[in-house]
């Protein structure tokens, strides 16, 4: 065998050394954000449980407000399947911007239910009430957090597949950016805005 002949497998064994590490890397990268999005399902899945338990408090003051508590209740069940979707493909970006999308019509039908029960002090007053809206702005803040993680694990990946050399494994093996998961506002977040003149 020739010294070129030598240099040419040498060469052609680093490259492919290369691409398995880079392959491998955006493997371990990808799971990373599937692991991130796994700490949010879990928040979210308790978020879309206690949202049936507030509207019904609430359907006991606001029998003449049925349109609302069936928007609330249409956009957590959005909201959830959106979020089955993404569960299923985390570093999908387009079922991550759904979810997204999802949450924010979520976010804003809540934000109604609690300017409307603003408007009946007995239904303010409700004991359990209140400890739904409590349990549900923790259990929004918990998301929050774990959206933060996600978003971390996100731009990790959305850096490692779009860097040279590692983007041409990437495109080679189907490794498409990702997509941040929006934050939303939170009815406790609006609710905490008071402009004063």
């Amino acid at each position: 065998m020739s010294p070129n002949s030598l240099i040419a497998i040498a060469l052609a064994a680093l490259l492919v050394f290369w691409a398995v590490g880079a392959y491998n890397r955006l493997v371990r990268l990808k799971n990373t954000i599937a692991n991130a999005f796994g700490q949010i399902d879990v928040q979210l899945k308790r978020r879309y449980d206690l949202i049936p338990n507030l509207v019904d408090v609430a359907k006991k003051y606001l029998q003449h407000e049925q349109a609302t508590l069936e928007a609330v209740i249409k956009a957590r069940n959005q909201a959830r399947a959106a979020s089955d979707v993404a569960r299923s493909r985390p570093a999908n970006a387009l079922a991550v911007t759904t979810l997204a999308a999802a949450e924010q019509a979520l976010g804003s039908s809540l934000g109604n239910l609690f300017a409307l029960a603003e408007a009946y002090p007995d239904l303010k007053a409700d004991q359990t009430m209140r400890e739904l809206s409590e349990e549900l702005t923790s259990t929004e803040n918990k998301v929050g957090f774990a959206r933060q993680a996600f978003n971390d694990a996100v731009l990790d990946y959305n850096n490692a597949q779009g860097q040279f050399p590692a983007v041409l494994v990437a495109r080679v093996f189907g490794f498409a950016p990702s997509a941040m998961l929006q934050a939303t506002e939170s009815p406790a977040e609006r609710q905490a805005v008071r402009v004063q003149f």
